[in-house]
């Protein structure tokens, strides 16, 4: 009973607006690694436009993509999959990234914005920043070397359940990685580990490194990092002289999707994604947590439904708010 109920709010899903035509993505499946490359060559095939770029490998060698979406020598970046059991990101990512694609393509509207928006503004998406980690979640130990099984088991408190895996392959948290705030970040694990290991120095993953060296080449306006769960935003670290500008902008993004914005807790104080791109490059970040809060597993994928209606729009807003920014700056 419940597959058919989930079948039935997949198929409502699925037939209504935009989606009923742009159906390359499927986020009502759950979203593998193998189905992301092959999804990123039919986005690439329909629509001409779009970039695929590999700009680094996964610890076990899994490629890394990012696709960019509109022709703006600007760019603001949204980001997936920082880790593995927050996979619902890159489902939602995907499918904003083909939806705003085949708007783009008909030069419609989106969300009440032009789509010559993105002849100024260009979205850079990455997915699934943690493919490995995402593969260990679903798939399990199976999809990894035999050699590495055991320190697989040994970093997961000897489970053979992967379910709850939120790290890499080899143990790192991707997201208490970044140098703002590493040294004084205290995790709990000191150790690699199925989460919160923050590694022994920053930038030490492969994946982190990869990140690093595409956002230092592309310069984004602001950036954006989902994650699951929570549906909270947040938006500060350490920003004083620019506190008000993107005050300005996160409420947009509250407002948008109903969320509150909140001060991180004390486990996720420094070492983030955001943290880090607001102290490099004194422009807004957020972390956008999609779904009800739940304890060390995904959410269920019948969430992704509110989740969309929530966040459909939250790309082309940020756009628009890069676009401000930009004109301020050049008046």
């Amino acid at each position: 009973m419940k597959r058919i109920v989930l079948i039935l709010f997949a198929l409502f899903f699925l037939t209504g607006g935009i989606a009923a035509k742009a159906a390359i993505i499927n986020p009502y499946v759950p979203y593998h690694y193998d189905i992301l490359k092959q999804d990123l060559k039919k986005m690439k095939k329909q629509y001409r436009f779009i970039k695929v770029k590999k700009f680094g490998k996964s610890s076990f060698g899994r490629n890394l993509y990012a696709v960019r979406l509109g022709e703006g020598k600007q760019n603001i970046l949204i980001v997936g999959s920082h880790h593995g059991r927050e996979w619902l990101t890159t489902s939602l990512t995907m499918k904003m990234m083909e939806d705003y694609a085949y708007a783009y393509q008909r030069k419609k509207g989106i969300g009440g914005y032009s789509y010559s928006l993105l002849d100024e503004v260009s979205i850079w998406f990455i997915p699934m920043l943690n493919p490995d980690g995402v593969v260990l979640q679903q798939e399990g130990i199976d999809a990894f070397p035999k050699g590495f099984h055991a320190r697989l088991l040994e970093m997961n408190d000897g489970r053979s359940d992967f379910t709850s895996w939120k790290a890499n392959g080899i143990g790192i948290d991707l997201n208490r990685q970044y140098p703002s705030g590493w040294d004084e970040l205290q995790t709990g694990s000191e150790k690699p580990s199925w989460q919160f290991y923050k590694g022994e120095h920053p930038i030490e993953a492969a994946e982190v490194k990869a990140l690093v060296r595409f956002v230092n080449k592309i310069n984004p306006e602001l950036a954006v990092a989902y994650h699951s769960s929570g549906q909270e935003i947040f938006w500060d670290y350490h920003n004083d002289a620019h506190s008000a500008r993107d005050r300005a902008i996160a409420n947009e993004v509250a407002e948008l999707t109903g969320y509150p914005l909140s001060e991180p807790s004390a486990e996720a104080v420094g070492g983030g994604f955001k943290d880090w791109f607001i102290t490099e490059f004194r422009k807004p970040a957020m972390t956008i947590e999609i779904c009800r809060l739940v304890e060390d597993r995904a959410p269920p994928i019948s969430e992704l439904y509110e989740e969309w209606e929530r966040n459909q729009h939250v790309g082309i807003l940020l756009a628009n708010e890069a676009r401000k920014m930009i004109e301020k700056e050049n008046r």
